[in-house]
């Protein structure tokens, strides 16, 4: 059986923009992935709420700078054959960088710790897919138009950015945007039905990749 680690911010802990409160285990983009892989692969679910690529954001009581958690995860769920990585949402708040090819930097900071990561047991290295989010949209929520201001035009570059850090790093690569919109009721977060569809939209990225 393959392990499957997907790294992620609320859309992969399953933020619900409709509460605000969190999707059911069943309606997470992870645990349609294992409904999809059946007993092939276990899928561990690692979502934050707020977290970002490489850049600290202290407005929370959790680390949310992802380059600081995923080396200690990377052994605690050890051994791994494929790490999905989700995230760069946050690093639009303009507090936090607010740019699409600031999330670039970070996601290739991310890639190079699994790769280079001192595995236990001198188990490989695992495989590498990059996740672009869903495209931010138009809301009349006032926090988060606030707090996501310019991450409408700057999200929508990350699918780019992304493709193109995976295909010369050599990695794999998903749009979410291709199969999950979000939500106008914040801009950022996905209803049950897109959530969902992130999942099922991933795994034959997944099968392929694995080998199965």
């Amino acid at each position: 059986m393959k392990t499957i680690l997907c790294y992620g911010d609320s859309l992969t802990w399953g933020y619900d923009p409709a509460g605000p409160g969190r999707h059911s285990f069943e309606d997470r983009w992870p645990s349609t992935l294992q409904a999809a892989l059946g007993d092939r692969a276990r899928v561990i679910a690692e979502g934050l709420n707020g977290r970002t690529t490489v850049f600290d954001d202290y407005a929370a009581g959790a680390e949310r700078n992802g380059s600081r958690v995923l080396p200690t995860l990377l052994t605690s769920h050890a051994p791994l054959d494929l790490v999905i990585i989700m995230l760069g949402t946050n690093d639009m708040k303009p507090f936090i960088c607010g740019r699409a090819f600031g999330a670039r930097q970070g996601m290739q900071r991310l890639v190079d710790i699994v790769r280079r990561h001192d595995y236990p047991m001198g188990d490989p290295a695992p495989k590498v897919l990059v996740m672009a989010p869903p495209q931010a949209c138009a809301t009349d929520d006032p926090d988060f138009s606030v707090l996501f201001d310019n991450a409408r035009s700057e999200s929508a570059k990350l699918a780019g950015l992304y493709e193109a850090l995976a295909r010369d790093m050599g990695v794999g690569f998903f749009d979410a945007g291709r199969v999950a919109r979000t939500s106008p009721l914040d801009g950022v977060h996905l209803d049950a039905d897109n959530t969902r569809s992130i999942g099922a939209g991933v795994a034959p990225v997944v099968t392929e990749m694995l080998g199965f």
